[in-house]
């Protein structure tokens, strides 16, 4: 793997929603699932000045395009930031390090100061034919320190595959149209500040389509998507200094058509003396669905002034979801979390976290949610009726015994509690199975003293674990003697 440089290097491009999941979620998740981070010791790199002892911490490099699908030869842009907390100056030194063991060039760069400072650093690599493979970002200095590994893959379009029978954009009859919003940006450029894209493609039949995003040169994002008679694509990104641009939208394939090229103009400014506009989230309401064992949430976000405000959810410290409003002035907006299915030690009870990151602060909030609870299992009784007559008991002048028989049913393993009543009085103890399904139990009474009928009813209760009955009528007579020849 080998990188092509920095050509074409997007003047503007700037972190997406995906990067900022990666550089939020330390708000709400514990550093190690944020970040790397080490600490130096009091030894400093030959060459690097420092009064205190710097820190590194880098996050996990993200890809402009995980997973392309598309024409070869194609350019995956990679991004990272390493925070520096420093009292006094030094020097960091990095390389980007490959999925096939080779390395890229050293690059250095001195910072001062006190507290965190953020390099932003990026590459561009280009690929001809299919990989699939990792990048990661290594601190040579003041401190050795190795980001976590970004995996992507490259596929290169096979011209002869109809991807199993649906027919791709391989023909002319496919239009693509794109529109910048706003085209003319002239404010602060902070991370909140975004100009979004949106193109909309056209076929004239149902099919799949892949496509991807230039900007200014440069391949930043894409995908695949089922496209039924139209359909809106879109993506963002945010200017950190002033300039002149363009996008352009692209279907691959044969035939393959691009969209009008939208400019854009950014005049980054200061904000005229307004107010600094500052955002704030509330602590979130979780909900547990019991029958799913799955976990949702919604969160209210609240701001004082016009911006964007991206947010990330986090369950238990893991990214679940991501997504961004904007506002046009003071207000607040409800964001939800869709149920998220629970498993293993999740089910057991956890966190449900929101970070967000507006035009000029951060801000998080977090809330426990309860352990799923299994619904008990229900329990009835069915068949409940005479089973069989014993009249041996006759011969005593007695009426005939009586047996009866039902059957339990469990929608789920476990232990059922019942008792009989004969004729409205419990007759013998509580009684106590295991029931997983259907079972049937069974119980006898003995004649009445003096008669040759026994009649009158019976009744099986349940006691736990939940309520319910079933009751039958009998009547058992002795049979006739028989006559003397």
């Amino acid at each position: 793997m080998k990188s092509s440089g920095l050509a074409r290097r997007v003047a503007a491009f700037g972190a997406t929603s995906a990067v900022l999941a990666a550089m939020v979620t330390g708000l709400a998740a514990a550093p190690a699932q944020a970040a790397t981070t080490a600490t130096a010791g009091t030894a400093s790199t030959a060459g690097a000045k420092s009064t205190g002892k710097p820190s590194i911490a880098i996050t996990t490099p993200k890809a402009s395009v995980r997973n392309y699908e598309g024409s070869c030869p194609a350019t995956v842009n990679f991004s990272a930031t390493i925070g520096v907390k420093l009292k006094g100056k030094t020097t960091v030194a990095w390389r980007w390090l490959h999925g096939d063991g080779s390395k890229s060039k050293v690059q250095t760069k001195k910072v001062s100061g006190n507290g965190v400072k953020k390099i932003n650093v990026r590459q561009s690599l280009t690929f001809k034919g299919n990989v699939k493979g990792w990048e990661a970002l290594e601190v040579l200095g003041p401190k050795n320190v190795k980001s976590k590994k970004s995996y992507f893959s490259v596929t290169c379009e096979d011209k002869g595959n109809d991807d199993g029978g649906l027919r791709e954009a391989d023909y002319d009859k496919v239009s693509a149209r794109a529109w910048a919003h706003p085209d003319e940006y002239v404010g602060p450029c902070t991370p909140g500040d975004k100009i979004d894209f949106t193109g909309v493609i056209r076929v004239n039949s149902p099919r799949w389509v892949h496509y991807r995003w230039i900007l200014n040169g440069d391949v930043v994002d894409g995908g695949k998507v089922k496209v039924w008679n139209s359909r809106k694509v879109g993506f963002g990104f945010s200017p950190r200094s002033s300039h002149r641009g363009w996008a352009v939208l692209e279907t691959l394939g044969r035939g393959a058509t691009e969209s009008n090229r939208v400019g854009y103009k950014v005049w980054c400014k200061g904000d005229g003396g307004h107010h600094e506009t500052k955002v704030s989230v509330s602590t979130p309401t979780t909900g547990t669905n019991h029958n799913t064992c799955a976990v949702g949430a919604n969160a209210t976000i609240s701001s004082n002034g016009r911006g964007r405000v991206e947010y990330v959810w986090s369950v238990n410290g893991k990214v679940v979801d991501s997504g961004s409003t904007y506002f046009g002035g003071a207000g607040s907006k409800s964001v939800e979390l869709n149920e998220q299915s629970l498993s293993g030690d999740a089910t057991k009870g956890g966190t449900v976290s929101i970070a967000i990151s507006g035009p000029n602060n951060r801000d998080s909030a977090s809330q426990s949610y309860a352990a799923c609870q299994q619904a008990a299992p229900k329990v009835t009784v069915s068949g409940l009726g005479v089973a069989g007559q014993r009249n041996d008991m006759c011969a005593d002048k007695r009426g005939p015994g009586v047996d009866f028989k039902a059957t339990l049913h469990s929608t789920g393993p476990t232990t059922v509690k019942y008792h009989w009543v004969v004729n409205g009085k419990q007759d013998g103890p509580q009684l106590e199975r295991q029931v997983n399904g259907s079972l049937d139990v069974s119980w006898g009474i003995g004649g009445t003293h003096g008669a040759s009928v026994t009649s009158g009813s019976i009744e099986l209760v349940l006691d736990s674990p939940n309520g319910g009955s079933a009751s039958a009528h009998y009547n058992a007579t002795c049979p006739a003697p028989a006559s003397a020849e």
